[in-house]
């Protein structure tokens, strides 16, 4: 073998010799360094919160607004001059209280009118019955001649034509009575429609002035709007739901309600009425809750929030939604171990949310839970429960 050749191979061999040398030493320092950190690592801060046994409660939020349960609109039925209005912006109002009053003088000239029409009309009817009287008079002593053979049938005739005319004379004297006394009325009606009255036809005794519309001395028409009384106690809250929140809605379902106004107080409501169609507009329902408004704090018109328990579950397993995890696309969370030092992954179902509290069903599932320190961990994983909570 040629002396180049020679050293080249003792060249490789050497080089081969090293690289095996090398591999060798740095996975030993690998290994070295693998256990060093096992045997170093330390456990993860965690914070925990307690499972618990107890109710829970499915609840939808809702924003609505306001309104008076009733409404009357105070209106006169006939035109006139605006004299009087008993009542202002606030005022307490009664069923059957006088709220306005028109000038009435035409109404009453109308009406004394009227009067001086019934009598002509009375005074024509007792001289139609009279002149009746005389021609029924009449036709008896024709028919008492006749009856002897002093009178002829022309006679008779003629006397049974007249009474028969003079008692078409008494039915129209009648008639035109009955018309003059019904023109009477009218225009007494028509008086009394110058008393504008708040009069509706539900239980509630008084109402508030919520509106006026017009001035004392105005000129106002038929049917104008004067006065808007509504109803307060009890007083409506309207919302509108979605499809998906419609089906769990039912008249006769509690409601918690809440309003900037007096955000420390929580009024509660019934469901009352619920629309059956939806609107094509929004794709919404109207919702009407009755509240209870005995001291009339809540107004028409306010902004309120509105809660709905849809349903209601009792002793279930509870944990605060912050322990919900997912590992590997699916939900669960991390229960601390009885001594306090390691954690076990349990795979869970949710099921009803409770604003931070959550109803969860699957093995396994006492003692404590971790709600803050998730991501650091896996099952078996070492730990150091710290600032541990209670569920809200």
């Amino acid at each position: 073998m040629k002396p180049s050749r020679l050293i080249v191979s003792s060249l490789l061999l050497v080089a081969m010799a090293w690289s095996g040398w090398e591999i060798s030493s740095r996975l030993g320092t690998l290994q070295d360094t693998t256990h060093r950190d096992k045997k170093d690592a330390r456990p993860a801060p965690v914070v925990t919160a307690p499972i618990e046994t107890g109710p829970i409660a499915l609840e939808r939020a809702f924003s609505g607004t306001l309104e008076a349960y009733a409404e009357f609109i105070a209106a006169p039925k006939v035109s006139g001059i605006v004299e009087r209005l008993s009542v202002d912006l606030g005022d307490s109002v009664a069923r059957g209280q006088v709220v306005a009053r028109l000038d009435n003088a035409e109404y009453m000239q109308a009406v004394t009118q009227a009067e001086a029409e019934v009598k002509v009309a009375k005074a024509n009817l007792a001289e139609a019955k009279s002149l009746l009287a005389i021609a029924e008079r009449e036709l008896k002593r024709i028919d008492q001649l006749s009856a002897r053979g002093v009178s002829s049938a022309a006679q008779r005739d003629v006397a049974q034509a007249d009474q028969l005319a003079k008692q078409a004379h008494v039915q129209v004297s009648a008639a035109q009575l009955a018309r003059a006394e019904s023109e009477l009325e009218t225009a007494r009606i028509r008086l009394g429609y110058t008393e504008v009255i708040a009069d509706w036809h539900v239980d509630d005794r008084n109402r508030v002035v919520a509106e006026r519309y017009v001035d004392e001395g105005e000129t106002v028409s038929a049917n104008t709007q004067l006065l808007k009384i509504v109803s307060l106690n009890p007083i409506t809250a309207v919302i509108h739901v979605t499809e998906k929140q419609y089906a769990g809605l039912q008249a006769g379902q509690q409601v918690a309600l809440t309003t900037d106004a007096y955000p420390e107080r929580e009024f509660s409501g019934v469901i009352e009425h619920i629309a059956p169609v939806f609107r094509a507009t929004t794709r919404q329902a109207r919702i009407e809750v009755q509240v209870s408004n005995g001291d009339l704090r809540l107004k028409p018109g306010m902004f309120v929030r509105a809660k709905v328990v849809l349903t209601n579950m009792n002793e279930v397993t509870v944990i605060p939604f912050q322990a919900l995890t997912r590992r590997d696309g699916a939900d669960g969370v991390f229960v601390l171990s009885p001594d306090g030092s390691s954690v076990s992954w349990h795979p869970v179902q949710p099921g009803i949310r409770q604003d931070e509290r959550l109803q969860v069903t699957g093995e396994g599932l006492q003692g404590r839970v971790v709600v803050l320190g998730q991501q650091l961990l896996m099952d078996g994983s070492a730990v150091l429960a710290t600032d541990q909570q209670r569920l809200p």
